[in-house]
């Protein structure tokens, strides 16, 4: 009989005669049943999930070797691992490869998938979970392709500076259908089983006790391999291919400039040019991606996607919630108990009026139908977010999140209400953004449990938690803080409580700094044009309206109130356009006036001439963001750089490209920006001052 682990695999019992065996060791373990059917399953010992690598493809050419000498009926791929098929390519092997070892790796694996491609008899992959990257590949290079129901397949290396490089760029063009393929390449984004069915990518979708006889009835020709269609032949040709090029390219332009993220574009290149002959293609991918590595957008990408895991990684042990209860629903009270909710906890919503728990469940049902599809699961996730206006849910709580307006005597007289009633064990935080968790924690009886959880806006898209201390929290009630926060999918980037902690004491100086412009004369598009020239998601300007220019007002006077000449201060009309209510985008005006959704800005190319600029625009922006986190650092409100260029990352959208701003300014050049500084402090003021942590960091080796 077969191993446990294979036997599971399929699901029809599989009776081995004398002559079959099964083979174990490396990464690959290989059996033939009674049909004749060799069966390779993907196991990376000591891993979660499987990744590729060279080792696994040499294992896999020896195999083949195996395979041509036994002929066996058909081979089937399979990964043993309950996550999915294939995670992608090891990224650790491009980590300081030079272009000609990376093309001469990638040639190798071109030679082996190539291989499998062209053995005699039927081969099938068999796609459970996620199938992405170097996995989708290896699938590829098989005849058949067989999804089962909630697989995902994808192409994300467009998310690491990169294209496919095992040879997806031609085989999906010439297995799916060209655009879509092209689209799945250009933007990473995942298709499910059922989309890549219609698209072309798998055969079918099935579930899994119907394995079996998928593989049968394609070992014996009942289930014929599909042919391409007119589509793929349509875009063979030069002329149809230059049409859709045109069109990527220019939506591809919205999403991001070809000078920061030159893969998509090189991609878009290399169809236009080659797509009509697969050895063409297979040579422009194997020498645009040896050469993409190399460049500073992948290299910092890859450095990203490091820090990402490290971040994920910071979980030590469970957390042991299973309950949470959120008080305050509003825009980020009703986010937070959502967003928990779809992930699994049961979670209890309370505020002292009822049309703001409404408008949450509301806001909540809208975010489970548009992220889980599926209505089953639609429907567990709203059963999970239970509206408690009186508060029953404290008392049966493993963790409670107060999150009402940012008002210290507001806060301590909820936390008074509330302690009395928690359960032994139980933890409660604040989802405060910038008052001193130590203040807040004053007449708490027990301060040891107390944490600060500072979510992002909004909570469903925005990655990173801040998970704040103080000088007596239990060292226990952090790491299930910080457990909880990667349990719901999330990146914890632990700081100290200090003014605005890490992210919204980088932030408010780039968003003030543009608000003290406008009143300069400068025109807000320029601005904000500016700011997303430099990689930045969003300008200062329409993230101001986004957030609410009295949210910005207070969090700006509070943090000049702490920080005093080293913040800039906000300008006096500001206060007036609160006072008028024109708070931005929730108003339907603030800065920009606003159309469904959407800001009416002049186009920067429409701007008068004559228009106030200011050569210097882009590091009045920049460098207050930088000045910032060399002070958290030097204050220890952040432990290293590592997470400080995170939590920027994740929490602002600082240019991933760039690597975060601490990796910015040392490619840049500590001394440089330190120079820079000190001029806009000559012209502006003292608040563009040096913070002294610069001379230390110089001293550092990042």
């Amino acid at each position: 009989m077969m191993d446990t682990m294979l036997e599971t695999l399929r699901p029809r019992a599989m009776e081995l005669g004398p002559a079959a065996d099964m083979t174990a060791g490396g990464n690959w373990r290989a059996a033939t049943d009674a049909d004749r059917v060799m069966w390779l399953v993907l196991d990376r010992p000591g891993k979660s999930v499987n990744v590729i690598d060279r080792q696994v493809l040499e294992e896999l050419n020896a195999l083949i070797d195996r395979i041509e000498a036994e002929r066996p009926a058909a081979v089937v791929l399979r990964s043993a691992k309950p996550a999915g098929f294939a995670a992608g390519a090891d990224i650790n092997q491009f980590v300081g490869a030079s272009t000609d070892d990376i093309r001469a790796m990638l040639g190798q694996g071109h030679i082996v998938l190539d291989r499998l491609e062209h053995l005699a008899m039927p081969t099938i992959a068999v796609i459970h979970g996620h199938c992405l990257g170097a996995g989708l590949e290896l699938a590829l290079a098989c005849r058949f392709r067989l999804a089962v129901a909630g697989a995902s397949l994808g192409f994300p290396e467009v998310m690491l500076g990169l294209h496919p490089g095992l040879g997806g760029t031609f085989r999906s063009l010439e297995i799916a259908d060209p655009i879509e393929a092209m689209t799945m390449m250009l933007t990473g984004k995942p298709a499910d089983a059922r989309k890549a069915r219609r698209m072309g990518l798998v055969d079918t979708v099935l579930e899994e006790r119907h394995v079996g006889n998928a593989v049968t009835a394609i070992r014996t020709g009942e289930m014929p391999a599909r042919e391409a269609g007119l589509r793929q032949r349509a875009f063979g040709l030069r002329p149809a291919r230059s049409l859709a090029a045109r069109q990527m390219r220019k939506k591809a332009a919205e999403q991001a400039s070809p000078a920061h993220y030159p893969a998509p574009f090189r991609l878009i290149d290399m169809w236009e040019q080659h797509g009509g002959s697969a050895s063409a293609m297979r040579r422009a991918e194997l020498d645009s991606f040896a050469e993409l590595v190399e460049t500073p957008t992948s290299r910092n990408l890859v450095r990203t996607f490091f820090l990402r895991e490290a971040m994920r990684g910071a979980k030590s042990g469970r957390s042991d919630i299973r309950r949470v209860h959120v008080i305050g629903a509003g825009a980020m009270g009703g986010d937070i108990a959502a967003w928990a909710a779809r992930q699994g906890f049961v979670v209890t919503l309370q505020d002292i009026d009822l049309k703001p728990i409404g408008r949450a469940v509301k806001a909540a049902n809208a975010m489970f139908a548009a992220t889980l599809k599926d209505p089953l699961k639609v429907r567990d996730a709203a059963d999970r977010l239970i509206p408690d206006p009186d508060g029953i849910g404290i008392a049966h709580a493993d963790l409670v999140i107060e999150a009402a307006p940012e008002k210290l005597e507001l806060k301590r007289s909820i936390y008074a209400q509330v302690e009395p009633r928690l359960k032994p064990g139980a933890l409660l935080s604040s989802n405060t953004s910038a008052l001193p968790l130590e203040q807040l924690a004053e007449g708490l009886a027990d301060k040891s449990r107390f944490v600060g959880l500072h979510f992002f806006n909004p909570v469903s898209r925005m990655q990173l938690v801040e998970i704040v201390s103080h000088p007596v929290v239990g060292s226990e009630t952090a790491r299930r803080a910080t457990a909880f926060a990667v349990e719901l999918s999330r990146l914890p980037a632990p700081v100290r409580s200090a003014p605005g902690f890490l992210v919204n004491r980088a932030l408010t100086p780039y968003i003030a700094e543009a608000l003290l412009m406008v009143g300069e004369g400068i025109p807000k598009e320029r601005i904000d044009a500016r700011a997303q020239g430099f990689g930045m998601p969003m300008g200062p300007v329409e993230l101001a309206d986004r957030v609410g220019l009295d949210i910005a007002l207070d969090v700006s006077a509070s943090l000049a109130e702490r920080l005093g000449t080293q913040f800039p201060q906000t300008p006096p009309w500001l206060a007036q356009m609160v006072r008028e209510g024109r708070l931005g985008i929730k108003t339907g005006g603030g800065l920009y006036d606003y159309v469904d959704g959407k800001p009416r800005k002049i186009h920067v190319d429409a701007i008068p001439d004559g228009a106030k600029d200011d050569p210097d625009l882009e590091d009045r922006l920049i460098l207050p963001m930088l000045n910032a986190v060399v002070a958290c650092l030097r204050e220890g409100v952040v432990e290293n750089e590592d997470i400080a260029n995170g939590a920027m990352i994740f929490g602002t959208g600082f240019p991933p490209f760039r690597g975060g701003p601490m990796h910015y300014a040392r490619a840049r050049g500590i001394d440089e920006i330190v120079e820079r500084l000190r001029a806009l402090e000559a012209r502006l003021g003292p608040r563009f001052a040096p913070d002294p942590g610069w001379a230390e960091l110089s001293q550092r080796v990042d």
